[in-house]
């Protein structure tokens, strides 16, 4: 077991002073010798942070005895140790950016959002006879190197702004049951309550995400590997068992591959981020760029 883990969490609450609350969970991080990216804003936090365990334990026990932060639900995984290079902690207006007209999902019980499943009632429903659809709401890169099989993921979903772009491709499944899925949960708050708003009646959100699916339920029902926001790029749980599939393709040849990079294309200088085997990349079909930043 690693020296260091890695927090996934995110919390929607009320925030009166968002930059006051930056300033503590700087301090908060500084004092722990934590690392990671903090997004706060007016309507929550939304964080991923990496420390020795000692450090996250101690971090979680002071957010626990913050009123309005007494449930969030707090997901793990092993660190490296430098998965992050620094501690970045932002105050914007949105904690997972949506940038459409429609922000507005605020319901009777604060804002608007599908309902919760959690990974043990989403693998009980996968394996019956329940029709139902799920659908992807992450980025079509993340989609590539792992996914649930069937799963609905738009070739059009490059940023979470596309979201607006999911009405037109879900069109004729108002009446049947939905289930958005995605990283950690924050995404699927928002998406679901967006379904909800333009007409879907039977939405769902998978409650924890993907990672905690994962980590209940390892190579099953979800294949290949989870891309994630930091150094380590992607994760898996018991990805050495021979039950581990790998599901992502070179962008290039085709081949399967979980090798993820920043890379340009001979004679061009556009910029992607995707997966591209090694041997593409020792023949040149495709060129590191290492200008790039992570997405």
């Amino acid at each position: 077991m690693s020296d260091f883990q890695i927090l996934l969490f995110y919390k929607y609450t009320d925030i009166q002073d968002p930059k006051q609350f930056a300033i503590q969970q700087r301090a908060w991080c500084d004092e722990l010798s934590l690392t990671g990216r903090t997004i706060i804003g007016n309507e929550g936090i939304n964080s991923t942070l990496e420390g020795s365990l000692g450090s996250i334990q101690e971090y979680i026990n002071r957010m626990n005895n913050k009123t309005g932060f007494e449930d969030i639900h707090w997901k793990k995984s092993n660190g490296t140790g430098q998965s992050f290079p620094k501690l970045s902690i932002k105050v914007r207006d949105e904690i997972v950016t949506t940038d459409i007209a429609q922000k507005n999902l605020l319901g009777p019980h604060r804002y608007l959002t599908g309902k919760y499943l959690n990974p043990e009632e989403l693998h009980s429903w996968i394996h019956s006879d329940k029709k139902f659809y799920i659908v992807d709401m992450r980025n079509d890169y993340e989609h590539q190197v792992g996914h649930f099989v069937g799963s609905i993921c738009p070739n059009e979903f490059k940023n979470f702004r596309d979201l607006p772009k999911i009405i037109p491709i879900l069109s004729g499944l108002e009446k049947e049951t939905i289930v958005t899925v995605c990283t950690g949960g924050i995404r699927c708050e928002k998406a679901s309550g967006f379904l909800i708003k333009n007409g879907f009646q039977d939405v769902y959100q998978l409650h924890g995400g993907i990672v905690s699916y994962m980590k209940q339920y390892p190579n099953q029902d979800f294949l290949g590997k989870l891309y994630v926001f930091d150094n380590r790029l992607m994760i898996g749980f018991n990805a050495d068992s021979p039950n581990h599939i790998v599901v992502g393709k070179c962008q290039v040849c085709g081949v399967k591959s979980e090798n993820i990079v920043n890379y340009t294309l001979p004679k061009s200088k556009v910029r992607y981020h995707g997966i591209v085997c090694t041997e593409c990349l020792k023949q040149k079909r495709a060129i590191i760029d290492s200008v790039s930043k992570l997405i």
